[in-house]
């Protein structure tokens, strides 16, 4: 899927566990053989080219352009599956893929872990006993410095999702205009569920504005160094200068 996955367990880990951690790894490599736009032979791109039909495809494939199509309409066409003129569920896929692998884990018996996807997290329980998981937001403006640090201390921010220019640049397109999205650098949203939380920080920064996202909190950085997003943010935010001292 163009980026780095990990894995991070902070239980002992048992026979049971680490099949699970096995199961997650080949699940991942599952994903993306159906859905890398960056593998001619995967099966959105045979989809998108026309040599097969969702009918013809795995399951998963079905699965996730249902859930795009909900994505559009919630998000009023600001997540689209086809922002750039072809068929590319990377805004949501990513999410979707670590929330079941993480699933996959905790079901085993893991209590305390992390599953990154390039930037996409979903939590459980905690970095250690009484100790919440501290997870940094890169500052795009700023290579290898954060711009702030999200608590994950509350059940609402299980799932973290983030946006933006660090690692790609003005990848994300506006579904509308068919060009990059201007007007943000980053976007990071939490919330209960990493699915949703990864398609809310696509279309806030596709459209360049924070809308609606009942049940998540936002926080964007505009392109001209403003801050903002939604209030209750600042219940799982810290600031980012003690976590780099």
């Amino acid at each position: 899927m163009g980026t780095v996955f990990s894995f991070d367990l902070r239980d002992t880990v048992t026979p049971a566990v680490g099949r699970a951690l096995r199961e997650a790894v080949t699940w991942l490599h599952h994903v993306d053989a159906l859905f890398s736009t960056y593998r001619p032979d995967s099966a959105i791109c045979r989809l998108d080219r026309g040599e097969t039909t969702v009918e013809r495809c795995p399951a998963e494939v079905g699965e996730v352009l249902r859930l795009c199509a909900e994505a559009e309409a919630l998000t009023r066409g600001w997540f689209s599956a086809r922002a750039g003129g072809r068929l590319d569920p990377s805004g949501l896929v990513k999410g979707w893929a670590v929330e079941r692998a993480a699933a996959v884990l905790h079901e085993a018996g893991a209590r305390n872990l992390c599953v990154n996807g390039g930037g996409d997290l979903r939590l459980h329980g905690e970095a250690a006993p009484g100790t919440p998981w501290r997870i940094g937001i890169a500052d795009p403006t700023r290579p290898g410095r954060l711009l702030t640090v999200v608590t994950a201390d509350v059940p609402a921010a299980s799932a973290v999702a983030t946006s933006g220019t660090a690692e790609r640049g003005h990848h994300i397109l506006d579904p509308h205009a068919h060009r990059p999205a201007r007007g943000l650098l980053s976007t990071t949203v939490i919330g209960p569920s990493l699915i949703w939380a990864d398609v809310h920080a696509t279309a806030i920064f596709a459209r360049g504005a924070v809308m609606d996202a009942e049940g998540y909190e936002v926080l964007t950085l505009a392109e001209d160094g403003r801050i903002g997003g939604s209030g209750g943010f600042a219940r799982a935010v810290t600031d980012a200068g003690s976590a780099e001292g």
